[in-house]
């Protein structure tokens, strides 16, 4: 069981500005820090101090341009816009309003940016503080988040020195025998957050002190709370949705779950369709007889090799309002590709060859009313699928 947990606040300290000595401040204000505490400073007051801010015109409207413009310049990708809000991706991994551009506690005519390297700010200050007042103690730099469904902010750690981040529960046993197979708990996130209960957003106390948690050092800093690309069940933002859709044709050897292939043809389902009527199918080509006659009666089948899944969409019904429904096939194949996108896949869709649907459908023994519209290929990308950059509309929208 666990000492009890005090909460100081370090009063008296300056509105910082570039170039201040941050642990000089600090150890003045609080000379009576000990060995073990943790120092938890805004971010806000390690921005100011290590020069990330940005001078903007005092004009309100003219500040907003100039803020909008710093977050597009801080994120390395937008995760969703809504309204007056962007959640962006910064070059940290992290992923917040904004960017982390804040225009709260700094001049009117100032922004302040995130600091570059916060776990190394952190590591700066700790090492600082040392050398002034002879204690050993743990650092966390804090920022203030929202949460996906929460309403309202919290503070969480962006930097780290002197703690462990995360306290590995996985592997032990809880009070009734249970194996825990997944608990990591946050202890940077619950140290920052606890510290702004004193400090606040409107007390002027950037800095508190967290006092009995006895940290332990694993060298690891923040960046082990921002959780991996290949881990995030929810990395794609509203604006990320249709343009992770990217041609990929070499694929990883690694097998694809068929629940992921069912909800990717759901997804088609929703496509518009005329009449309501649903006038296409997917083939899964899943038998390696079935695969081998497909690469048979195509062209030029190369894509098709080593991908993990095959798909074959097929035009089905009579042949009346055979452009509509054309469309519709293309509609609910957009559909599924960008739904497979969502579940971290690749795909490929290989168009139809001249007169090469004749040969798919003896291939694979389909109705003849079902006419193929190409193959896709689906599976986990061999390597980083790039980013595209935003395309330009331009003359392709034309006014009337």
């Amino acid at each position: 069981m666990r000492e009890e947990l005090r909460i100081l606040p370090v009063a008296g300290l300056p509105d910082f500005r570039p170039g201040d000595d941050l642990a000089a401040a600090i150890a003045g204000a609080a000379p009576w820090l000990l060995d073990g505490d943790v120092v938890v400073v805004t971010s806000k007051a390690v921005s100011k101090a290590e020069g990330r801010l940005v001078g903007v015109p005092a004009d309100p409207a003219a500040r907003e341009a100039a803020r909008r413009k710093a977050i597009e310049a801080e994120a390395v990708r937008v995760v969703a816009r809504h309204r007056a809000t962007t959640i962006t991706q910064t070059r940290h991994g992290f992923v917040l309003a904004a960017s982390g551009v804040d225009a709260s506690n700094v001049r009117s005519d100032e922004l302040a940016l995130l600091p570059l390297d916060p776990d190394r700010s952190a590591a700066r200050l700790r090492a600082d503080l040392h050398a002034r007042l002879g204690v050993t103690v743990a650092v966390v730099v804090s920022d203030t988040m929202g949460r996906p469904w929460r309403n309202g902010l919290t503070d969480v750690a962006i930097g780290v020195a002197g703690m462990a981040p995360l306290r590995d529960h996985r592997g032990g046993s809880d009070t009734h025998g249970n194996e825990l197979l997944l608990t990591e708990m946050a202890d940077a996130d619950s140290v920052a957050a606890a510290a702004e209960l004193v400090k606040g957003k409107v007390d002027a106390v950037p800095v508190a002190v967290v006092r009995g948690l006895s940290p332990v050092e694993d060298g690891r800093g923040a960046s082990a709370l921002v959780r991996a690309p290949e881990q995030d069940m929810f990395r794609l933002g509203t604006r990320d949705v249709v343009t992770a859709r990217r041609s990929v044709r070499v694929y990883a050897d690694r097998p694809v779950d068929p629940e992921l292939i069912r909800r990717a043809v759901a997804a088609a389902l929703t496509a518009p369709a005329p009449s309501r009527s649903v006038t296409w199918r997917f083939v899964q080509v899943a038998s390696a007889p079935a695969r081998n006659h497909l690469l048979a009666a195509l062209r030029s089948p190369a894509e098709l090799l080593t991908a993990p899944e095959v798909l074959v969409p097929c035009l089905v019904g009579p042949g009346d309002q055979r452009t509509v429904r054309t469309l519709s096939v293309g509609a609910a194949v957009e559909n599924l590709l960008v739904q497979l996108a969502a579940e971290g896949l690749g795909s490929y869709w290989r168009f139809p060859a001249p007169d090469e649907a004749d040969s798919v459908r003896r291939a694979l023994d389909l109705p003849p009313d079902w006419e193929p519209m190409g193959a896709i290929t689906v599976g986990h990308p061999a390597g980083p699928v790039p980013d595209a950059p935003p395309p330009e509309v331009g003359d392709r929208l034309l006014m009337r």
